[in-house]
């Protein structure tokens, strides 16, 4: 695999999976041009004139759809580990002897596990998609034949529509739909909230499959995706277990380092200014993000302020605020947990979306810039502020990018994670994977003190003379290092590429190699 070096200083390979990319640029650096691609054009006249779309199955809309072997197929992550459709899907297409199929999730789970077998088996030829869990485990050991692709949300996206990647069939879980095929997740007994990651596939693919577990009379309303996108829709038992979505990094922490950490980034965000009449924010799915977001709203209780807007992925916490009027609008692409799904569906200012809007980078603006402040996680940071979400210390891939990436365009972008983990120190002399560029990390909030990077002179200036407990980010490091017995061992790792990390324009940004 030929290599070269990116403006990063990352060695990264200029061909995969036989497609020539591009290396990493900058900041603002690659410029696409050409045009968004688009799909078949097809005619009415080869689809049931009364709009009846269902077919019996799975099976049944795959063959009509012509499926054959190395197409790629494409499945979304709104139910997290509750989907119950993914695995069902790649039965079929076990059972149909299809062989090399390039699988392209929004995002894989543990759920996804039974998987491995048909990667195993030659159904699956690769994943592009983030994976968590024994599907991570799999690609960091190099087992999987072709190398996986790990984009943001917002990436995912910006691939499918500037043409890197072409998905021949989409599969949509859809908790509502009508006949026709217009679809939505807000309604019925697997209700999950927005279908905002499915957008791009209805949109992109060639043929769209919509899988349901509710049929419902023509129209059905609000159509997060129209029936025009669409070419069969299939009613099965059950596509989903919304108590699931609720999944791992999606509960608040309990533990009282990582409250601490929550409190100080709260308290940084006022002393700097940040939270005042009309501010906007947006938080992650993690434990000590969520909690932040309780000490913010008892912070704005307090001072009697209110928040323009919450850009989502949602929760009870930015819901419960809407609904007392600290927040004016929730725009949303997916729920994490059901008083989400219920506020999607029932007020009028919880508003679905989609990347399009939020995340894309190759658009005519998105609105994640729009954000005052973003509060998110990491695994590690170095001492030049770049960041890593996929690996750990161990190099493995553990996680996906979700849209990490693209919330660090905020105006602020905080990350709020603890000093170390399972007595590995966080703070490093380089991150084991380049996930997030230092230029856009602004501050590192940990229950030892708070490191502003050099950079940002403005938010320096703000806190100064305050009683936050700012620290230069060497001292951080020496600190903990001295407490869990030293640096962490580096990552045993060969020269074998088994993943790479797309940054948000669709160039490499980092290689992530085969664990030893």
């Amino acid at each position: 695999m030929e290599m070269v070096v990116n403006a990063a200083g990352r060695r990264v390979p200029i061909r995969i999976n036989g497609q020539a990319v591009f290396p990493f640029q900058g900041i603002g650096q690659y410029k696409p041009t050409g045009r968004m691609v688009g799909r078949p054009l097809r005619s009415c006249a080869d689809y049931p004139a009364d709009g009846d779309k269902v077919v019996p199955d799975i099976k049944t809309a795959l063959q009509q759809c012509g499926l054959r072997d190395g197409m790629t197929i494409s499945t979304h992550h709104h139910f997290r580990e509750g989907d119950l459709v993914a695995n069902r899907l790649f039965d079929c297409i076990a059972e149909m002897g299809v062989r090399d199929i390039r699988w392209f999730p929004s995002a894989a789970f543990v759920c996804h596990a039974p998987l491995i077998n048909y990667l195993e088996a030659g159904v699956i030829h690769h994943i592009e998609g983030s994976m968590n869990g024994p599907l991570g485990d799999y690609c960091s050991e190099g087992k999987m034949r072709g190398t996986a692709v790990l984009r943001s949300h917002g990436g995912r996206w910006q691939a499918l529509q500037d043409g890197e990647v072409h998905v021949d069939i989409a599969v949509i879980a859809a908790p509502a739909a009508d006949r026709f095929g217009n679809c939505n997740g807000a309604r019925g007994p697997s209700a999950c909230g927005p279908l905002g990651y499915a957008e791009a596939d209805a949109q992109f693919a060639d043929k769209v499959i919509v899988v349901t577990d509710h049929l419902v009379p023509f129209p059905c309303t609000p159509w997060h995706i129209q029936g025009q996108l669409v070419d069969y829709v299939v009613l099965v038992d059950k596509i989903g277990i919304p108590e699931k979505i609720v999944a791992g990094t999606t509960q608040i922490t309990k533990s009282p380092d990582r409250l601490r950490i929550a409190e100080l980034t709260a308290k940084f965000a006022e002393a700097a200014g940040l939270i005042r009449n009309g501010f906007s924010f947006q938080t992650g799915a993690g434990g000590i993000s969520l909690a932040f977001t309780k000490y913010l709203e008892e912070t704005m209780r307090r001072n009697k302020i209110t928040a323009s807007f919450y850009l989502g992925g949602s929760n009870q916490l930015p819901v419960r605020m809407l609904e007392e009027g600290l927040i004016d609008t929730i725009i949303d692409i997916q729920a994490f947990d059901l008083q989400a799904v219920c506020s999607t569906r029932d007020n009028p200012h919880h508003i679905a979306c989609g990347p399009f809007t939020t995340y894309n980078y190759h658009g005519k603006g998105n609105f994640n810039t729009l954000t005052d402040i973003a509060v998110l996680g990491a695994t590690q940071v170095d001492l030049e502020y770049n960041a890593n979400v996929v690996t750990h210390s161990d190099g493995r891939l553990k996680h996906g990018i979700g849209g990490w990436q693209n919330c660090l365009f905020a105006k602020c972008t905080v990350l709020a994670i603890p000093s170390f983990r399972d007595r590995i120190p966080v703070i490093v002399d380089k991150v084991t994977t380049l996930t997030g560029p230092a230029e856009l990390v602004d501050v590192v909030v940990t229950e030892r003190g708070i490191c502003i990077n050099p950079r940002r002179t403005d938010l320096l200036d703000a806190i100064k003379g305050t009683k936050l407990p700012l620290i230069d980010i060497k001292s951080l490091q020496h600190t903990v290092q001295d407490i869990c017995g030293g640096a962490p061992e580096p990552p045993h790792v060969g020269e074998q590429v088994v993943a790479v990390v797309k940054w948000v324009d669709g160039t490499v940004l980092d290689s992530i190699y085969r664990v030893l």
